[in-house]
């Protein structure tokens, strides 16, 4: 078993004490720490940090959890506490940045479909903080499938440390490639080789149609996975030391 690590053993205390503190207080933190899209009036720009230590359940925080300490651990002993940390945040950071970045591109789409139908911006701002189009003649310009999207994108805040985790998962694919890996409901050990790609693959398979179950962030997932490759690629192929 792997012996859990100085660096992440406090990023695990933090989420922890992030997860049960607010609930023993009764304080919803939700509008302050959570990542929410960027015209909403409660988006702050250190949400991008602040949001890997904000979880929505138990088992969120659980699989997290376990995810950064197992596939993390062999990661810290091999590059040492602060250069895990730097990829750490960075995985997690740039998982953030492409979130938004594939949300703005889909709020765009349906966002010019208000402009085109005669809507300047104050109003559909407006029309999004009370959720009803009540008083614009919006019928034939806007489907409602395109106005739950709109509003879900425009109030739906992105918690968790997933996009970090699939960061930390990437790079272990790369520095631990013939490891055996297993889920719950498919035990056969599968080398990570194979196992990583192919759970990130399902992400951009949810991420691109409809059959994802739950409120899922894939393209954070993606955006982390990517990023981490990215990083541990060229640290893997300079053969960037440890500087602890």
């Amino acid at each position: 078993m792997n012996k859990i690590t100085d660096g992440i053993k406090h990023l695990i205390i933090i989420n922890v004490l992030l997860f049960i503190a607010p609930q023993l207080l009764q304080l919803d933190v939700t509008n302050i720490l959570a990542l929410h899209f960027p015209k909403n009036g409660n988006f702050g720009i250190w949400q991008y940090i602040t949001h890997m230590f904000m979880h929505g359940s138990f088992s969120h925080i659980l699989f997290n959890m376990y995810g950064l300490w197992a596939f993390g651990s062999p990661l810290e002993q091999m590059w040492g506490k602060k250069k895990f940390l730097f990829f750490y945040f960075s995985a997690g950071l740039g998982a953030g940045l492409i979130y938004t970045l594939v949300n703005y591109y889909q709020f765009t789409g349906i966002y010019d479909l208000f402009i085109n139908a005669g809507l300047n911006n104050s109003e559909i701002i407006a029309i999004l903080e009370k959720g009803s189009s009540a008083g614009y003649n919006l019928k034939d310009a806007i489907t409602q499938a395109d106005f739950d999207k709109i509003y879900m994108l425009y109030h739906t805040p992105a918690v968790g440390a997933s996009g970090a985790v699939y960061g930390v998962l990437a790079a272990f694919g790369l520095f631990y490639k013939d490891a055996k890996l297993a889920l719950i409901f498919l035990p056969i050990p599968i080398a990570a080789k194979y196992f990583i790609p192919i759970m990130i693959l399902g992400d951009l398979f949810f991420g691109v149609t409809k059959y994802s179950v739950g409120n899922i962030a894939h393209f954070a997932h993606i955006g982390g996975a990517l990023i981490g490759f990215i990083i541990a690629y060229y640290w893997k192929k300079n053969e960037f030391k440890s500087y602890e």
